[in-house]
């Protein structure tokens, strides 16, 4: 073309949770049975959303509003409710519903919040990194993503003297994310340390954003706040959603709480760009707003979230244990979430190791896809040929530790329990190969 239409960003746009999907439907084709350990999808690997959650969704499919548009920033009564539920958190900032602004899912308000800031502004997150949050921070840039480090010799805790550098040294940087429960590695951050990392925020005049969508799954005996809990007087934005909660990941329903609005007049003015360009979409959509104040409000509500952290934390426990003794890698037991990083440890892959695959024609495709990839890479490979089960590669979170993500969410236990033990007798084998 005459003039180049591809935005200087574009290579940026790298989802390798997703990616790996293309690999295992070819390997798949070729005779491989698939066991899908690469995306949080509750209802995929067998749950099953509660009858009372169901009914609620039923009564709401009777009322013609349900099938209409809503308001450009959401249901005024789900954000009216959602507003309370954030003024009822103890020690909290207040908010009012003009506060909280719908998307369709957490993934579209990554999107519109790291497209509309200004091109020289970037947001410094955490490595390893969710690739959504990361793709679309360097996307929006133009260069590679902005991260400081998790350190998995400390239960992946952040790098503190890491973000206080990287933001003193570099003035481009405009607002820090933080994930709590993080995803991919599960941890879970303790007041004192998100307090720091606020007062970095508040030195250099930054905001903050939060991505809260595993919130409500932090395990028994681990801290759970929001952000509104502990921001003080840092301009910031918090995501929740209730694609992890119901679970009802196909809703497509998130939405911002915007808080210490009044704090800073840019950041108000952004957030005004934010809303700007939603009135360009219309709305988003209308029925899981609705169910939002009727499920919150259930009495049973609170007893499902607490079973269901429950639940992947004796999960976290099972493969934790898997991995107990094994030399070769370092695995933390995360603290909520749903989702472990196996870390190798240092120099104990190379480019030469192997698993046995049966099927010839898999075989030859495994060993054609293994050239110039990065070591985690290639076992993630080779363990999809020779067993068929699909993780992530710890590298494609913009990570430069070799490993890989896999869940906690197979909810048939013989199966569960088959997924970690052929996981560890992989890497054993792997390694010894």
């Amino acid at each position: 073309m005459r003039l180049s239409i591809v935005h200087e960003g574009s290579g940026n746009l790298k989802y390798e949770i997703r990616e790996i999907v293309a690999v295992a439907r070819e390997i798949r084709a070729l005779g491989q049975n698939i066991v899908w350990e690469n995306i949080g999808d509750p209802i995929e690997k067998g749950e099953v959303i509660a009858p009372w959650i169901k009914e609620i969704l039923r009564d709401l499919l009777e009322q013609p509003a349900s099938f209409g548009y809503c308001d450009t920033a959401g249901v005024p009564e789900t954000r009216e409710f959602l507003a309370e539920t954030v003024n009822a958190r103890p020690n909290g900032k207040k908010i009012t519903a003009d506060d909280i602004i719908f998307f369709n899912g957490i993934g579209d308000a990554v999107a519109r919040i790291y497209g509309f800031l200004k091109r020289e502004a970037r947001v410094l997150g955490p490595s390893p990194a969710y690739s959504t949050h990361s793709s679309a921070e360097a996307a929006h840039s133009g260069y590679g993503p902005a991260t400081y480090d998790l350190d998995p010799q400390s239960n992946w805790m952040p790098n503190i003297e890491d973000i206080r550098n990287k933001v003193r040294y570099n003035d481009s940087i405009a607002g820090i994310l933080l994930l709590s429960p993080d995803n991919p590695t599960g941890a879970v951050y303790p007041r004192e340390v998100i307090d720091q990392i606020v007062a970095i925020a508040k030195e250099h005049d930054l905001f903050m954003i939060a991505d809260e969508i595993y919130t409500h799954i932090t395990y028994p005996g681990f801290p759970q706040m929001h952000m509104s809990q502990w921001i003080q007087d840092v301009p910031a934005i918090a995501m929740r959603g209730i694609s992890k909660e119901y679970p009802w990941p196909g809703a497509r329903c998130g939405w911002i709480e915007i808080l210490n609005r009044d704090k800073d007049a840019n950041f108000s003015q952004y957030v005004d760009s934010l809303l700007a360009a939603k009135r360009l979409e219309v709305c988003s959509t209308t029925l899981p707003q609705m169910s939002i104040p009727r499920v919150y409000s259930d009495p049973r509500y609170q007893g499902h979230l607490a079973n269901r952290a429950l639940m992947f934390s004796k999960r976290a426990d099972e493969a934790a244990n898997a991995f107990s003794g094994c030399d070769s890698v370092i695995v933390n037991k995360p603290g909520g979430a749903f989702y472990m990083t196996v870390m190798f440890k240092d120099k104990v892959l190379n480019d030469r190791q192997t698993l046995p695959i049966e099927n010839q024609q898999v075989k030859e495709r495994i060993e054609a896809l293994v050239k110039d990839v990065s070591n985690d890479k290639r076992f993630v490979y080779y363990l999809m040929g020779s067993t068929g089960i699909v993780v992530v590669p710890l590298t494609g979170f913009q990570c430069a530790h070799p490993g890989f993500r896999v869940t906690l969410l197979e909810s048939n236990e013989e199966k569960r329990r088959w997924i970690f033990k052929t996981l560890r007798e992989a890497i054993d084998a792997y390694v010894a190969s």
